[in-house]
């Protein structure tokens, strides 16, 4: 039993120095965009690359970005390459938010309808950088090289700090239960 202790001591104690002193919290919440968008090519069956971000504003948003009013400006980085997934730093800013764009997946992709998702992390404004998920929808009915484009960002779940202690306590009394087998 000492040694289940002491090994859930040596966890916990462990954990807690690596959690700094002042603490600042995830962000929580979500943010959508529209606009207009320029691509390499004038079909979207064939684009792989937003060339131009025409126009992009803020459309609804909520949780720790409901500062940010509706038809504010979202600057967004150029080119932003999605066939090969690229990542992409500072794919949105906005309100004192930005995102780093880490992955994304072609959903669909059509002539007239393109969907991408992926994954990336959020951060700004005296928050924690949080993992988010997002998606990207473009209609073209034209054929033309400027299309619609939507953009929804959601933050992602984050442990707390008791669901990481309750995982060491009992990777504590794993190993204690273990060699507690051994000298059987």
């Amino acid at each position: 039993m000492k040694t289940l202790a002491v090994a859930a001591f040596s966890i916990i104690a462990a954990l807690g120095s690596f959690t700094p002193s002042v603490r600042a919290m995830p962000i929580q919440g979500s943010i959508d965009f529209a606009g207009t968008v320029t691509f390499d090519t004038t079909s979207l069956a064939t684009a792989t690359r937003v060339n131009l971000w025409n126009s992009s504003f803020v459309l609804q948003d909520s949780g720790d970005f409901s500062s940010i009013s509706p038809g504010t400006t979202v600057t967004m980085a150029a080119p932003w390459i999605f066939n090969p997934s690229t990542s992409t730093p500072s794919l949105w800013s906005v309100g004192g938010f930005k995102f780093d764009l880490t992955s994304c997946v072609i959903v669909s992709q059509s002539s007239t309808f393109l969907n991408i998702t992926g994954l990336g992390t959020i951060s700004g404004n005296g928050f924690d950088p949080t993992p988010g998920t997002w998606s990207f929808t473009s209609s073209d009915a034209n054929g033309t090289p400027q299309s619609t484009f939507g953009f929804q960002t959601q933050t992602a779940a984050v442990p707390e700090p008791g669901t990481l202690t309750l995982l060491a306590v009992g990777a504590g009394g794993l190993i204690s239960s273990r060699r507690r087998r051994a000298r059987s």
